[in-house]
């Protein structure tokens, strides 16, 4: 079938379409229909069947004889150590580990957070989790003290799974001190704390309450996969408020293992035994979706990498993984591509690796500049798939599925909705605006499987944040356009869309302008505050390795650029040269943030930035152009 006719499907008998999708998985009891719409706009999913997403992740591949093959690689450039584990190793040591979480009381239900670093281990601890029906909370390993804190005191976790410590290129960062001071400031207490001690630092474990990972698990009976509820709760994942309160968001198991089914297939193209790398984090839902469940899930082989695209030790680490591994499929952030761009324009460390496995490369986590996409198609020579979801969807809203058809790529979309989601662009008023207009995105309710059915224990937050702006729909909170052959376009966040003598103008169009520039490796826009014009766009610029010439004339270019490719309405004059752009450790740029640097707001530091020290170059970057004014 084509895109179009699966597309119709769906449209036509949206629970057919899903009552079939869910054949793929292994069902302890089958559900009898798929959508449970009784307390619309909360939906459910598969919410009578019973269903292990450890079982369907590892045990079923052994079951079915693929025992022997490697489900985890680790990569570990910083520690200079390649393991792989088998989906047989795999279910010995995630049963090992459930069972010793048992044996100390966590049971269905239970909230379990991990702490973790990029390592084979924080894969266990999830599956082993789901194993027993507890719930886990992954959060980013190296977290502040305080946020990790106010996550604790959020989902009350029974237990925490945590490393002694995480390694970034000529540092070690000591998680177990993190750990101590945010159980100290928060008013619950986990009952336990499990420690995975690592060669580079070894904890002091609190007599008590930490145990050691190893020493946990000695002597305790495996394990078997506790069967869940279709809309039991698999995990929680906080992603940012704009409250300073995280949201907690929830994701049912049966939807969840459903929907990732569905996409590593249609989506990813990828089949059991296929090779499959997603340079992420557990941290992030990346992980959550397509580091650990789904490519296990589809009985694939699952990359864990633990480094950085460039540095860990040079720009061709990942083209050298690739290679080394067969990847099939490759995953990854547009700002870790860019950064590899600004350390090799040419493309050089791209020709020293055979690339002959490697069938696409997927995008997703920030808006695809059409320059880095046109820099990686022409030195990989793969299609190269930007592709738009959330944290709370959970997998892609808007892709390329290239495992039912490879549509004609539009250098700068993400090309067209996937089954399930049925896409609007709406004014203010929530009217439909034509074809090539911009306004904000939204998704009518129903949204699909796999995607949040609420916040944790905060349903009226979930209705404020998501469905109260459109009655019907779900508000994505970005802003885009959807064109003539029904393609979409993401254009910036819905704050992000500047205002500049009352003409609408996105942020994101305009970076792409700045980014065609030859010089220009990565670049930001954002409004601040005139008393003219409402606002006037600024640019940051950071430039290629080995730029030499003038700032000066390069910021002209640049302003010409903008004048030329988008008009005099844009009125863009102000521009500097910065090295780095402040960033989400997801790789999110903290526009937000700059602007309030720029007009003098009040500001606090994002609990996720990757490198505090940059906002204080951007300050000073800033003061030099004069800002902020007052």
């Amino acid at each position: 079938m084509r895109y179009d006719e699966v597309y119709a499907a769906w449209q036509s008998n949206p629970e057919a379409f899903w009552m079939e999708a869910a054949e793929a998985i292994d069902w302890v009891r089958k559900p009898s229909k798929a959508l449970f719409d009784e307390d619309a706009p909360y939906y459910e999913w598969f919410s009578d069947g019973l269903v292990n997403a450890c079982w369907n992740a590892v045990d079923r591949h052994v079951e079915a004889g693929r025992g022997d093959q490697i489900a985890l690689m680790h990569e570990s450039p910083i520690t200079l150590s390649t393991k792989g584990i088998t989906f047989r190793q795999l279910q010995t040591r995630v049963a090992s580990l459930a069972g010793a979480l048992r044996a100390k009381g966590v049971a269905k239900g239970d909230r379990v957070i991990i702490y973790m670093p990029m390592v084979p281990e924080a894969i266990e601890a999830m599956l082993a989790c789901a194993r027993i029906g507890a719930v886990h909370s992954v959060v980013f390993g190296g977290f502040a003290a305080n946020e990790l804190a106010v996550r604790i005191d959020d989902c009350r976790p029974k237990a925490i799974i945590a490393a002694s410590c995480g390694l970034e290129p000529g540092r070690t960062v000591s998680y177990k001190p993190l750990l101590d001071a945010a159980i100290e400031q928060a008013s619950h207490k986990p009952e336990f704390c499990v420690i995975f001690q690592r060669e580079e630092e070894v904890a002091k474990l609190i007599e008590g309450r930490d145990v050691s990972w190893h020493g946990f698990q000695y002597g305790q009976e495996p394990a078997e996969c506790v069967p869940v509820e279709g809309n039991h709760p698999a995990y929680i994942l906080y992603t940012s408020g704009t409250t300073g309160q995280p949201k907690g968001v929830v994701r049912h198991t049966a939807g969840h293992i459903v929907a990732l089914q569905w996409s590593m297939k249609n989506i990813f193209n990828i089949d059991v035994g296929d090779r499959f790398w997603a340079a992420s984090d557990v941290g992030w839902v990346v992980g959550h979706s397509y580091i650990c469940y789904g490519p296990l899930i589809a009985g694939a082989t699952s990359i864990v990498f633990e480094g950085k695209p460039i540095g860990t030790p040079h720009a061709g680490v990942f083209w050298r993984i690739i290679q080394n591994n067969r990847i099939k499929s490759f995953f990854t952030a547009p700002t870790a591509l860019r950064a590899i761009k600004r350390e090799d324009p040419t493309g050089a460390w791209i020709k020293r690796y055979a690339l002959h496995d490697l069938q696409a490369i997927f995008l997703a986590g920030e808006r695809a500049d059409p320059a880095t996409v046109q820099w990686a198609q022409e030195h990989l020579r793969v299609p190269v798939v930007d592709h738009w979801w959330q944290t709370e969807t959970g997998w892609p809203i808007v892709a390329n599925p290239i495992g039912i058809e490879e549509l004609p790529t539009k250098v700068g979309s993400p090309t067209v909705p996937m089954p399930g989601y049925e896409i609007h662009v709406l004014d203010e008023a929530g009217t439909q605006l034509p074809r090539d207009t911009l306004g904000a995105i939204a998704i009518k309710l129903p949204l699909p499987p796999g995607t949040l059915p609420t916040l944790w224990q905060a349903p009226e937050r979930f209705h404020k944040s998501y469905l109260e702006q459109f009655p019907g729909y779900y508000a994505t909170g970005d802003a885009g356009y959807i064109d003539a052959d029904g393609y979409l376009y993401i254009m910036a966040r819905t704050d992000d869309v500047i205002n500049v003598a009352g003409h609408r103008l996105s942020t994101g169009a305009m970076e792409e302008v700045l980014a065609g520039h030859a010089d220009v490796a990565e670049c930001a826009v954002i409004g601040v505050a005139d008393d003219l014009k409402g606002q006037m766009p600024l640019g940051f610029l950071c430039l290629s390795s080995g730029c030499n010439r003038p700032h000066s004339e390069i910021i002209a270019e640049c302003v010409a650029r903008m004048r030329e490719k988008i008009g005099p309405v844009a009125a863009f004059k102000l521009a500097c040269v910065v090295d780095r752009l402040p960033k989400t450790r997801s790789g999110k740029i903290l526009r937000a943030t700059m602007v309030k640097i720029a007009d003098g707001e009040s500001w606090k530091m994002p609990a996720t930035i990757d490198d505090p020290a940059i906002l204080d170059e951007i300050s000073v970057a800033l003061k030099a152009l004069g800002y902020p004014k007052t």
